[in-house]
């Protein structure tokens, strides 16, 4: 039996919709039919997780930090993630995407040529009304279907984070599933100096499209109060860092450094004080140049906050 090459960490929502419920077996019965370098855990204890986790044979651990809204912590899932597995890699991945063996292939190839490294990339949402089988084969139906029906996602927001267990030893105490989380760990690997790949070109995943009305209010994840705190809690926006901050591509197995484009070369200097000079006063002040609008309203409320302590 092969040791686990990866093992990849989700929180799923509760098995309450029927649609949720088709999208998230179809996610981890996927996960499952990759065979035995994936392991998978499963956090939470909203309803139905652990029968459903139990069913396909995946672990669960119920008891995973939460904040005050009873969101998992992402801090936690890595703790208990790193406790209770030994894969040398580690990835979060959320509990609407389906996932390939180029899933695994991109992990291996990457490896060859870094040690630190974070693998993020663009979906293809795609409408997924049925449950899917649980073998390989029936995913691999699936995914010849994906070009025909499925559109690929805008390079905004992140589905999958893959890294080595020893990266991310300590972080802030960010909520899953809401923004901000995934910007920051985007952020955190361009400042530590780990390689940031999109696997775009040679990673194929799929979200199973669906509403937020499992959300409060039904408001999608960046318009609640927990992506705010999410925000705060990474040093504010000037940790915001997308896909496009990427320096690599990985393309037909081979890691490629992305083109530099002028609106690349712009962002980069944007971002210089943070990942070359590690200096997150600088990377404010820049922050503030290259967005005037934004800085004028941090200074507004940094001057009002002042005024509002010293009266």
């Amino acid at each position: 039996m092969n040791k686990p090459l990866i093992t990849i960490l989700t929180a799923p929502k509760p098995f309450v919709d029927a649609h949720i419920q088709i999208i998230q077996k179809n996610t981890l019965r996927s996960w499952k039919a990759l065979g035995n370098l994936i392991d998978v855990i499963v956090f939470g204890d909203d309803k139905g997780i652990k029968e459903i986790a139990h069913s396909i044979g995946i672990r669960h651990y119920p008891n995973v930090r939460c904040n005050q809204k009873g969101t998992p912590l992402v801090s936690s899932m890595l703790e208990i993630g790193r406790n209770e597995s030994k894969s040398p890699y580690l990835a979060i991945v959320n509990a609407d995407i389906i996932l390939f063996s180029d899933f695994i292939q991109a992990v291996q190839d990457v490896s060859k040529v870094k040690n630190k490294f974070l693998i993020i990339g663009q979906r293809w949402d795609m409408e997924v009304l049925e449950e899917v089988g649980e073998e390989d084969t029936d995913f691999g139906l699936l995914k010849k279907r994906v070009p025909i029906e499925a559109k690929l996602h805008p390079p905004m927001g992140s589905d999958y984070f893959i890294f080595p267990r020893t990266c991310y030893q300590s972080i802030p105490d960010l909520a899953i599933g809401r923004a901000g989380w995934d910007n920051w760990f985007i952020y955190k690997s361009r400042w530590e100096g780990w390689a940031v790949v999109d696997g775009t070109h040679d990673v194929m995943i799929v979200h199973q499209l669906h509403d937020y009305a499992h959300l409060p209010g039904g408001k999608p994840h960046y318009r609640l109060p927990e992506t705010k705190q999410n925000v705060t809690l990474g040093g504010g926006e000037h940790t915001i860092f997308a896909l496009f901050d990427a320096q690599y591509d990985l393309k037909n197995r081979k890691l490629v450094k992305k083109k530099c484009t002028w609106k690349k070369m712009i962002r980069e200097i944007e971002i210089f004080p943070l990942t070359d000079k590690r200096s997150q006063f600088l990377g404010k002040i820049f922050f503030n140049v290259f967005h005037p609008k934004k800085g004028y309203i941090a200074i507004r409320k940094a001057l009002k906050k002042i005024t509002n302590y010293g009266s």
